[in-house]
C-alpha cells in the first residue's frame, strides 16, 4: 500500500511502511508521523483548537475563585464552606481523571475529550444557577470531573498525534495558551461582580462557552490516528489523515520525508499490567511527581496572599504582589518552548525543581520587598516551566492501551493532594511558623524533581512506541 503524495509532487518511497496485503498498523503509522520533520497547516489548525478548549478549562477551573467573595457576602459562607467547596473541586478532577482516561482507552481520545468539554459546560451553566452552597459544591464536583477528563484526554492526544521530536514543545505552547484563561478569568470577575448582587453567576455562564467551541471540534478534529490503528478501527481514515500531513510537510519543506524509521511491536497491554513490574513503577513515579507539584506549586500560589499579611503587608499590598506573580505563568510555560524536546525531560525537571527550591526559600525567608517580588516572580514562572515538562513527560510513559487510564492516575492523584495541601500549610504555619512554611514549599519542590531523576524515564525524542516496550517488561531497571 502506497500514500498519495499530491498531483505536483514525487511519489515518496519511503512512505511505504505499511503491512503488506493488509490495512497499515499502528507502527507503521506511528513510524510515518514521528518521522515528520515540521509541523503542518492541519497540526496549526488542531493548536489553534485545542487551545481554545484549554483557555475556556482554565477560566472554569478558576471561577469559583473569583466568585467567592460575591457569593460570601450574598449567602453569607465562612472561610471553612469555601475551602470545603474548593475541596470538592479536586475531587472531582480526581474522579474524572481516572474516569476519563479509562474511557479514552476504550472508546477513543476524541469522543471522551469532547464528551468531557460538553459535559462540564452543562455543569459550570448549573453553577450559576445553584441556590446555594450545597447545590454549588454538587455542581464544582461535576465541573471538576469534566474539567479533569478533558485535560488529561487532551495532553494525551497531543502526545499521539505530534512528532516525537515536536511534541514537547506544542505541549508546552498549549498550556501556555489555556494559562491566558487565568487573567481572562479575573478581569471578567473583576467587571462584572461589581455591578451587583448575583452577578457572580456571569463568570460560570462565561466558562460555559466552552461548549461553543466543542461545536467546532466535533467537525474539526479527528481520532488519534495511532488509537484507530491499534484498535483497528477505521483503518482506511487513520492511513488517509497521516497521508494528509505528510503530503503537508513535503509541500512545506519542498523535499522528500526522511525514512520511517520501524518501532517496536507492542505486546498486549491490560489493566493488570499498571498493578506490577514496570508499568506499576511508572505509575508510582508519575503520581509521586504530580502529588509533590501539586503541594509546591499550589501550597505557593494560592497562600502568596495569606501569608503576605501575615508578614505585615496590607490586604491591598498583597493582592498586588499576587496579581504580578501571576503574570508569570504564561511566560513560564513558553519558557520551556525551546528546551523541552533538546534536553532529557526528567533531567530538566530535577534542574528547574531546584533553581524553585532555592527561590522559595528566599521568598520566604528574606525580607527585602524588592527581594520578594523577584524571586516570586521567578519561583511562579520556573514552577509553571516545570508544570510543561511534567505534563508532557506523564502522557509520554504509558503504552498506548494504558496511557489514558495511567495518566489519569498520575494525575488524578496530585489533585487529590491538592484536597491536603491547604490543610497541610495552615497546620504547619499554625504550629511551626512561616519560615517552616517555606521550607516545607521548597522540599516539595525538590522532591518532584529527585523523583523523575532518580526513578523516571528517558522520554525525550524517542517514539512513544519504544518507550511503552519498557512499561511492559517486568524488569527492575527501567531508565
Amino acid at each position: 500500500m502506497t500514500t498519495s503524495t499530491g498531483p505536483t509532487q514525487p511519489r515518496d518511497s519511503s512512505a511505504d511502511a505499511t503491512t503488506e496485503g493488509g490495512p497499515p498498523g499502528h507502527g507503521d503509522l506511528a513510524a510515518r508521523l514521528d518521522r515528520l520533520p515540521v509541523i503542518t497547516r492541519t497540526h496549526r489548525m488542531w493548536v489553534v483548537l485545542l487551545g481554545a478548549l484549554f483557555v475556556f478549562d482554565l477560566v472554569d477551573l478558576n471561577s469559583f475563585a473569583y466568585a467567592a467573595p460575591a457569593l460570601r457576602t450574598q449567602w453569607g459562607l465562612s472561610i471553612g464552606t469555601i475551602g470545603l467547596i474548593t475541596s470538592a473541586g479536586f475531587v472531582g478532577m480526581f474522579l474524572g481523571a481516572i474516569v476519563g482516561g479509562r474511557l479514552s482507552d476504550r472508546l477513543g481520545r476524541r469522543p471522551v475529550l469532547l464528551g468531557a468539554v460538553f459535559f462540564y459546560s452543562t455543569f459550570s451553566l448549573l453553577s450559576a444557577a445553584s441556590w446555594d452552597a450545597t447545590s454549588l459544591g454538587v455542581m464544582r464536583v461535576l465541573t471538576g470531573f469534566g474539567l479533569q477528563a478533558m485535560t488529561g484526554v487532551l495532553l494525551v492526544y497531543v502526545s499521539e498525534m505530534f512528532p516525537r521530536a515536536l511534541r514537547g514543545r506544542y505541549q508546552s505552547l498549549l498550556l501556555a495558551v489555556g494559562l491566558a484563561g487565568v487573567p481572562v478569568a479575573a478581569w471578567l470577575a473583576r467587571l462584572v461582580v461589581p455591578l451587583g448582587p448575583g452577578t457572580w453567576r456571569w463568570i460560570f455562564v462565561f466558562g460555559a462557552l466552552g461548549a461553543i467551541i466543542g461545536v467546532v471540534a466535533l467537525r474539526v478534529l479527528p481520532e488519534s490516528a495511532r488509537w484507530q490503528a491499534a484498535r483497528g478501527r477505521s483503518a482506511e481514515a487513520a492511513e488517509r489523515l497521516v497521508a494528509k500531513l505528510e503530503d503537508e510537510a513535503r509541500a512545506k519543506t519542498g523535499e522528500p520525508l526522511p525514512a520511517p524509521v520501524a518501532t517496536p511491536a507492542i505486546p498486549p497491554a491490560s489493566v493488570r499490567d499498571l498493578l506490577h513490574g514496570a508499568a506499576l513503577r511508572r505509575t508510582v513515579v508519575a503520581s509521586a511527581a504530580c502529588v509533590f507539584l501539586i503541594l509546591s506549586f499550589y501550597g505557593f500560589t494560592s497562600w502568596v496572599p495569606t501569608l503576605l499579611v501575615e508578614r505585615g503587608y496590607s490586604t491591598a499590598e498583597s493582592l498586588t504582589y499576587a496579581s504580578v506573580l501571576a503574570i508569570a505563568a504564561v511566560p513560564g510555560a513558553l519558557l520551556a518552548f525551546p528546551f523541552i524536546d533538546r534536553w532529557e525531560r526528567k533531567n530538566l525537571v530535577f534542574a528547574l525543581q531546584c533553581v524553585v527550591a532555592v527561590l522559595l526559600l528566599v521568598f520566604g525567608l528574606v525580607g527585602n520587598p524588592v527581594w520578594i517580588l523577584v524571586s516570586g516572580f521567578l519561583a511562579s514562572m520556573l514552577m509553571q516551566t516545570g508544570v510543561a515538562v511534567l505534563y508532557t513527560y506523564i502522557a509520554e510513559v504509558f503504552p498506548l492501551a494504558l496511557r489514558g487510564l495511567g495518566s489519569g492516575i498520575a494525575n488524578g492523584t496530585g489533585r487529590l493532594a491538592g484536597v491536603l495541601g491547604g490543610v497541610l500549610v495552615a497546620a504547619i504555619f499554625t504550629g511551626l511558623g512561616m519560615a517552616a512554611v517555606y521550607v516545607y514549599l521548597a522540599v516539595a519542590a525538590l522532591l518532584m524533581g529527585v523523583v523523575l531523576l532518580f526513578f523516571g524515564v528517558r522520554t525525550s525524542n524517542r517514539t512513544l512506541e519504544e518507550i511503552s516496550v519498557g512499561s511492559l517488561a517486568d524488569k527492575t531497571s527501567d531508565v
